[in-house]
Parts: C-alpha cells; sequence; structure tokens
C-alpha cells in the first residue's frame, strides 16, 4: 500500500470507531452547546457591567471554538493512545507498514473533520442564541484554517499526554488538567485587562492565546492575523512531530 492509503485506510477506522462510541460523539458536538446555551443565552453578556462576560457578545465567539478545538482532541487522541497501548494494537500494528507519524496523521484528519463539523455548529448556534454579529470579510475563508492547525497541535500534544499516561483515566485526568487553565487564560473567557500584569506572560506562551487572537481578528474585531496564523502553525509542526515520536513504536 501506498503512504497514502496507509493513511486512509487508518483514518477510516478511527472515524467508524469514533461514531461507535456514543458518548465520544456526545460530549464532541453537546457540551459546546450546553456551554453555549448556559453562557451565552442565560448568563449572557454585559458589556457596561465589569467583571467576567464584559465584552460584547462576539469577542467570546473565539472561547466557544475554544473548548472543542482544545478539550476534544487533547481527550481523543490521548485515549485513543492509552487504548491501544492496554489492547495491545501497537504490537499488531507493528507488523504493518505503517509508521507512527502515519498512525498520528490519519487521527488528526479524523479529528480536523469531526471538530470542523462541530465548530461550524457551535459557530451557528453562538449567532442564533447570542447578540454576536459575526464580521463578514475575505479573511473569514481563514477560520477553517485556524481550526485545523489548532486541533493539528493539540492532537499532538494529546499524543503527549497519552504516551506520558499511564491509563485511560490518566489521559483524562490530564488533558483536563491542561486543557482548563488553558481555555480560560488563553485571551478567550477572560481578558487581559483582568488579570495581574505579571502574570501576561504565561497568557503570551500560550499556543491557545494565538488561535484566539487570530480568530477574533477575523470574525469580532478586524485586524492582523498572519502572525497567529504563523505562529500556531510552527506550533502545530512542533507538537505533532513531538507526538509522532511519543507515540508507540508501530514501525
Amino acid at each position: 500500500m501506498s503512504r497514502l492509503a496507509r493513511i486512509a485506510t487508518e483514518a477510516s477506522a478511527a472515524s467508524r470507531s469514533f461514531l461507535r462510541r456514543r458518548t465520544a460523539v456526545f460530549f464532541t458536538f453537546f457540551f459546546p452547546v450546553i456551554l453555549v446555551m448556559i453562557f451565552g443565552a442565560l448568563v449572557q453578556t454585559q458589556p457596561t457591567g465589569g467583571g467576567l462576560f464584559a465584552e460584547p457578545a462576539g469577542y467570546y465567539i473565539p472561547g466557544y471554538l475554544a473548548v472543542v478545538v482544545l478539550f476534544t482532541p487533547l481527550s481523543r487522541v490521548g485515549s485513543e493512545i492509552a487504548r491501544h497501548r492496554d489492547g495491545g494494537r501497537f504490537e499488531k500494528l507493528a507488523t504493518t507498514p505503517l509508521s507512527r507519524a502515519e498512525w498520528l496523521l490519519a487521527h488528526t484528519l479524523v479529528n480536523v473533520a469531526i471538530i470542523g463539523a462541530a465548530s461550524l455548529l457551535i459557530l451557528a448556534l453562538v449567532l442564533v442564541v447570542t447578540d454576536a454579529e459575526l464580521v463578514v470579510s475575505p479573511a473569514l475563508a481563514a477560520l477553517p484554517v485556524f481550526v485545523a492547525v489548532a486541533v493539528a497541535l493539540f492532537c499532538g500534544l494529546g499524543a503527549l499526554l497519552g504516551a506520558l499516561a499511564d491509563s485511560q483515566d490518566g489521559v483524562i485526568a490530564a488533558s483536563n488538567t491542561v486543557a482548563l487553565p488553558l481555555l480560560f487564560l488563553s485571551e478567550t473567557f477572560v481578558s487581559p485587562a483582568l488579570l495581574p500584569e505579571w502574570f501576561l506572560p504565561a497568557v503570551a506562551a500560550s499556543p491557545l492565546t494565538y488561535f484566539a487572537r487570530g480568530t477574533r481578528a477575523i470574525v469580532h474585531e478586524p485586524g492582523p492575523w498572519l502572525g497567529d496564523l504563523a505562529v500556531l502553525s510552527a506550533l502545530a509542526v512542533a507538537f505533532l512531530a513531538l507526538g509522532a515520536y511519543a507515540v508507540p513504536r508501530t514501525d
């Protein structure tokens, strides 16, 4: 089989495996929907009230997208590695030509497709149930690119967590420990003005910050976003390379 055929075959198997797990489907598509309904429709934003959710509704679109872009690849790829390792599947894959990089790329492509669909659903729901207004411009075509690159980045990080954790439960705990601080401290739901100045370098060190800044410059506050995409892309390549190296040997 060619490399493309190997990747396509593994991706097809991974997508069928995902669809068979109803719990995974539920949390991928409906957990972010619940958050949008709670924070967007019930809590709502109060631009003149100060504190949390004091920005216009459109400011938080990157935060809602970040929920699925961040949590899903971390937990799915990490759990998949733990599941394969516990079931001895990597030993079976070692008898095939499929390499570690090809395995991770196949699962990354599946995640990009799944999370892309979930992101579209979330964006539509935010526009329907909140006062958010989408800035329509040619730059909007770059939004799927931001989603795909960010998903690839966190797939690489998820592979690292899956390789380091000793069980599927350990992967979930590790992914939540990493994802929760990133979600709220990366210019998503908490604006930099609400954080102490000494903490801002940590915000700039978060990969999710560049996703939030770039997508916000596209959908809410028109501005430069190519720099954020370049940084996010470089980080995605680095994390995918590290993640592929961390995957248990399949070649």
